[in-house]
């Protein structure tokens, strides 16, 4: 259980910021630059996908959270992962239902001015992504403890031959 429970402390926020990179960072902005894509269309599925990847960031916290628990994380893990926390929470509980009665508006024909919602959660996103990479970097640190202090791994040649003269 522990192995596994460290393996997921380093494999969940790398899927997370995987995700982000996919979805928030690349799909978004080229969304409407499709041949035939729509604003309404464009925002109908922007909608659906970040409902979606809202629910699988949820799934994710909610694994990594279980995974520090045994074997104990260090403070540092643990004050990312409420940072992860407090600002995911607040992309899905604060910024999302203005956004949401923002395309509730434009798809009902309604003109809606811009909207400094769709900067908070690129904000929100954006430190999510650095978060990630400092939870990732951290984890693999203890992880990997020996690259992390710049030793050189071992040489797999030389390892197999003094397993072969054991043998």
């Amino acid at each position: 259980m522990h192995r596994t429970s460290l393996a997921l402390r380093f494999v969940v926020p790398a899927v997370w910021l995987g995700l982000i990179i996919g979805i928030s960072f690349l799909e978004a902005p080229l969304k409407f630059q499709a041949p035939g894509i729509t604003i309404e269309l464009g925002l109908g599925i922007g909608r659906l996908v970040f409902f979606a990847m809202n629910i699988t960031a949820l799934v994710l916290a909610v694994l990594l959270t279980v995974a520090m628990i045994r074997p104990r994380a260090s403070k540092l893990q643990w004050r990312l992962l409420l940072a992860l926390w407090v600002v995911l929470l607040t992309e899905v509980l604060l910024i999302r239902p203005p956004l949401n009665a923002r395309t509730d508006a434009l798809l009902a024909g309604q003109d809606s001015a811009g909207s400094l919602w769709h900067y908070l959660y690129i904000a929100a996103d954006g430190t999510l992504f650095v978060l990630l990479i400092i939870f990732v970097v951290v984890t693999a640190r203890k992880l990997f403890p020996a690259a992390a202090h710049g030793a050189q791994p071992a040489d797999p040649v030389a390892v197999e031959a003094d397993d072969a003269r054991r043998v």
